[in-house]
């Protein structure tokens, strides 16, 4: 109950900030840049030596990699079928396509299916979304945003993208079976914790309610596709196609069905993908899943 009350905090803190004539008008710029430069970094250097691969991975490391690959034909065939800008296109291929599978997550999941099924969150998290938001997601904003889109220039943003860099040195670790100083591990675990209030103020100080903004047929469009279309397309591949069952199964696809990921839409931000659609993704898409979370439960009980 604290994180959801945190999350409600953060996001009003952010939009009553923006109201503060001592706050620069882009003050959200600077945070995002925190929340990329170091707390996802941390993310990744606390978490990712720590996983176990096996093939236990694969239900929950597919929700990430799939839903993403979906959202991008889903958002591309609208986007040629009704002639969207590529910024409009590159927004929700990237908000709608990845979901907050850790703040939001593992609290929702630990709470229904008890502390052994965090375990399966993590991966869903980790090599999932983590690594998505650090690669693909990068592609994806490099390609639609204005910058450069010469294949060198992609490669460098990739690779050269603090929370990448960070997951390359904690692979190693993990390959090797290694893991930092208990100290070190403190102080990454204490920066990672960073990401959900830095980036929620952030999206709050971002969020606008603008009755006549033409977003609203657009955010409706990816919250519909994130919330339902993303948790039923899994439900029919690993239900109905793959008959899987069982905890695993039932963790990953309520995992599938949390509200768009928060460093989705700070990603969006930066690269000028229709930030003021991207953070109302996340300010309506949040409260929203607390209530078609509840569906997909009482859809999840019968596998």
């Amino acid at each position: 109950m604290d994180n959801i009350i945190l999350i409600f905090v953060c996001m009003l803190l952010g939009f009553l900030l923006k109201r503060n004539k001592d706050f620069p008008s882009l003050s959200f710029k600077t945070l995002n840049q925190f929340v990329i430069y170091i707390s996802l970094p941390a993310v990744a250097l606390y978490y990712i030596p720590k996983l176990e691969i096996s093939s236990k991975l694969l239900f929950p490391l597919g929700i990430a990699w799939l839903g993403f690959a979906l959202s991008y034909l889903f958002f591309t065939a609208f986007s040629k079928i009704f002639g969207w800008s590529k910024k409009l296109t590159g927004c929700l291929i990237i908000v709608a396509g990845l979901g907050n599978t850790s703040f939001v997550g593992f609290p929702v999941i630990e709470a229904v299916y008890g502390k052994e099924a965090l375990e399966t969150a993590v991966i869903v998290d980790q090599p999932g979304s983590f690594v998505v938001v650090s690669t693909l997601a990068i592609l994806i904003a490099t390609m639609y945003s204005r910058s450069t889109t010469s294949s060198s220039a992609i490669f460098k943003k990739i690779v050269f993208f603090p929370p990448f860099v960070a997951f390359v040195m904690a692979c190693f670790l993990n390959v090797q079976q290694l893991d930092f100083t208990e100290a070190l591990q403190s102080v990454f675990q204490r920066l990672g914790s960073t990401v959900t209030p830095i980036a929620l103020v952030s999206v709050g100080m971002q969020l606008e309610f603008d009755s006549k903004s033409k977003h609203w047929k657009f955010l409706t469009l990816g919250l519909f596709f994130k919330l339902f279309v993303t948790p039923a397309f899994f439900y029919l591949l690993y239900v109905v196609i793959l008959k899987g069952h069982g905890l695993e199964v039932q963790v990953s696809l309520l995992e599938s069905a949390m509200a768009p990921m928060i460093t989705g839409a700070i990603v969006a931000a930066n690269y000028g993908l229709k930030p003021k659609l991207a953070n109302m993704m996340i300010g309506f898409g949040i409260p929203l899943s607390f209530l078609t979370l509840i569906f997909w439960y009482f859809i999840l009980k019968f596998i």
